[in-house]
């Protein structure tokens, strides 16, 4: 290999570290040509592109790029999954982990996740987790399921409330003790009178018992007076015979 080739492969390798965020390394030796295709081939459906490198240029492009922690992992035959940032790094992993068993010569060395370092052994956690879609919903539910949990509670008491309410009231239907109030019982509810009424009222009647004694006392003030001058013109009956018998 030229030396112009080498830096290209280097400028290329720098290039795609530094824009993948994500990338596992795996030691492919063992594996053939068509197992390779198809490995490939599966990664590309999850996001990732499978790339055989040189330990020499990647520890270049790895030490240009910034990516140090990559250079532990840089023993034996090496490839890389780069992972894209819409790709899947639980599928990705699930996917190199099912080609590691099933061919008993894959080894997953370690990688990177969204920056952090990861050793062989947490990529194979990694691929035990569900897809990334599914991790979503379960994301999802755990926030929206508090808020739902909670909207459920406040609105159980009305709902039973209203429901025991509604119990009741077919119960009292069935023992026939609902009556529907007519308009007549609402029209002849008498109202409490207020209280200055009460007092006019009163004040009324004291009025009017005051008028009738003052034309009581002027009705038989005339009859007195009637009576005193019968009693002053007419004479003494037993004056008039002393004056009869003198003559």
């Amino acid at each position: 290999m030229v030396k112009t080739d080498k830096e290209r492969i280097v400028t290329e390798l720098a290039a795609d570290l530094g824009a993948a965020e994500t990338l596992i390394v795996a030691d492919y030796r063992g594996l053939t040509n068509k197992q390779l295709e198809a490995l490939r081939d599966e990664l590309l459906k999850h996001g990732a592109r499978f790339r055989i490198v040189k330990n020499t240029l990647t520890r270049r492009a790895a030490e240009q790029a910034g990516a140090e922690a990559l250079l532990v992992m840089l023993e034996g035959p090496t490839a890389i999954a780069f992972i894209e940032s819409a790709g899947d790094p639980a599928a990705v992993a699930k996917a190199l982990a099912a080609t590691a068993k099933t061919t008993n010569v894959l080894t997953l060395r370690g990688g990177i996740l969204e920056g952090k370092p990861l050793s062989g052994a947490e990529v194979d956690q990694l691929a035990t987790l569900p897809p990334l879609d599914v991790l979503r919903g379960q994301l999802v539910g755990a926030i929206v399921g508090p808020l739902t949990q909670l909207l459920a509670l406040v609105s159980a008491p009305l709902r039973d409330l209203h429901g025991l309410i509604d119990a009741r009231i077919k119960q009292l239907e069935e023992e026939g003790q609902v009556v529907e109030p007519t308009a007549e019982a609402a029209v002849v509810t008498e109202q409490p009178a207020p209280a200055g009424a009460e007092q006019s009222g009163e004040a009324v009647e004291t009025e009017d018992a005051m008028e009738d004694a003052a034309g009581e006392a002027a009705a038989e003030t005339p009859s007195d007076s009637a009576e005193s001058d019968d009693q002053e013109g007419s004479p003494d009956p037993a004056t008039a015979e002393s004056a009869t018998q003198e003559s």
